[in-house]
């Protein structure tokens, strides 16, 4: 059974980062299945880091994208999810390629969500695993 509550057009969601960071940094939507969202990065000059390795912080806004996107759509309408903590552990190094990141639920509240970021490179070995906790909102004027 699956966790969205609307349908997720990867085409249309990935237009939706024009003139945003999730474009400069070349983040791409790949897949969505019914209880996961996937999407890659380039590991490359703007996403190192001074030593040549894939910079964290990028793999941390790999990892709140794909957790903000995937818990707004796990809300009715009326409602808003934003980020409150991500933490995330840097496993692997990485100097070229593309990594894959996959958000998972934890927990799907009505007020709070948590969701498991796994990222990976091409090979499926782990580089970063992150988890990102998610307040839901309720937009003004809208009574739940």
């Amino acid at each position: 059974m699956s966790i969205w509550k609307r349908p997720i057009d990867l085409e249309a969601l990935n237009a939706t980062s024009k003139n945003t960071l999730i474009e400069h940094l070349a983040i791409q939507y790949t897949e969505v299945t019914e209880n996961t969202i996937s999407a890659t990065m380039p590991v490359c000059s703007f996403t190192h880091q001074p030593l040549g390795m894939l910079h964290g912080g990028a793999s941390v806004v790999l990892a709140e994208t794909l957790g903000s996107v995937a818990a707004n759509f796990c809300v009715e309408e009326g409602s808003y999810c934003v980020g409150l903590d991500i933490n995330a552990n840097h496993v692997r190094a990485m100097r070229s390629g593309h990594v894959i990141g996959t958000a998972s639920p934890i927990h799907l509240g009505v007020s709070t969500q948590v969701w498991q970021i796994s990222i990976t490179d091409e090979r499926e070995r782990l580089v970063c695993t992150s988890r990102l906790t998610i307040a839901v909102k309720q937009k003004k004027g809208i009574k739940a």
